[in-house]
């Protein structure tokens, strides 16, 4: 278990991290180079997660912090801690900036942590989830009005879910909404019934053609020339924006035109302008 703090223009990290390995205790291992420093430092415990809290406590209180900027759990790792953790936070953190769930092994049955820990923390900017739900009726609450959310298996969000949602930019990986649903979701939106603060949507890739036959055949849109070359924003990747060739359009009733194309030849991809 660790604890960063980053300094002034992300130039210096230094992360403290508890260890039950007294061979580790004292070390420091340092990387970096073009003027950046990582540094790490471990500390032997005898109980690393109580101590944890105790440094986490102590950090809060010289930075004068409610927040955390990130934090990155993985739920397998100290499964019999997780609740003790969580609690933790709802007792000591009143939000979280960007949040990571994740786990190691696939095979590994998370839900009902993950669901505590999702259900007793409000994120304000960002979500990135990488967990494997088992429950297609998992009881996690939908976050709303965030920069960002990123569902990188997201079987269980299933319809109803999906016009919940209304964050800027969404990605959901391996998703099982249906045809028909897609086409229903995209009508609701051009109404403006949901979905109203989507910038981008991103989902698995599939075939442009049959997507615009099956999802787009009752819906006005116009199909733009592949010889037209277009400069896309994307929130939710550290290049921000890509050059598209033609794609699909269709307009909101506000005006607004959502641009349906397909990039790297693994995602589908709407982004609203």
């Amino acid at each position: 278990m660790g604890i960063a703090i980053i300094g002034t223009d992300e130039r210096v990290t230094c992360t403290y991290l508890m260890t039950s390995d007294e061979r580790m205790n004292g070390n420091v291992e340092e990387s970096g180079g073009n003027g950046y420093i990582i540094r790490k430092v471990f500390k032997y415990s005898k109980d690393p997660v109580e101590e944890w809290k105790q440094v986490c406590k102590y950090v809060l209180e010289i930075f004068k912090r409610q927040t955390i900027d990130v934090l990155l759990m993985i739920m397998d790792s100290l499964v019999d801690q997780n609740v003790s953790i969580i609690d933790f936070f709802k007792a000591n953190v009143k939000s979280v900036n960007e949040c990571y769930p994740y786990q190691s092994k696939e095979e590994n049955d998370v839900d009902e942590h993950a669901a505590y820990l999702l259900n007793n923390l409000t994120v304000n900017n960002e979500l990135h989830s990488n967990l494997r739900i088992k429950n297609y009726h998992f009881d996690e609450k939908i976050f709303k009005n965030l920069k960002e959310l990123n569902i990188y298996n997201s079987k269980w969000i299933g319809y109803n879910r999906l016009l919940e949602i209304d964050c800027r930019s969404v990605v959901l990986g391996k998703n099982l909404i249906s045809i028909k649903e897609w086409n229903l979701f995209i009508k609701k939106w051009i109404a403006m019934k949901t979905n109203k603060n989507l910038e981008y949507l991103e989902l698995d890739y599939r075939d442009f053609e049959e997507f615009r036959a099956l999802v787009l055949h009752d819906i006005p849109h116009e199909l733009v020339d592949g010889g037209i070359k277009r400069t896309i924003n994307k929130l939710s990747y550290p290049n921000r924006s890509i050059e598209i060739s033609g794609g699909i359009d269709i307009r909101r009733v506000d005006g607004k035109t959502a641009t349906f194309f397909v990039f790297q030849m693994e995602f589908l991809a709407m982004s609203v302008n």
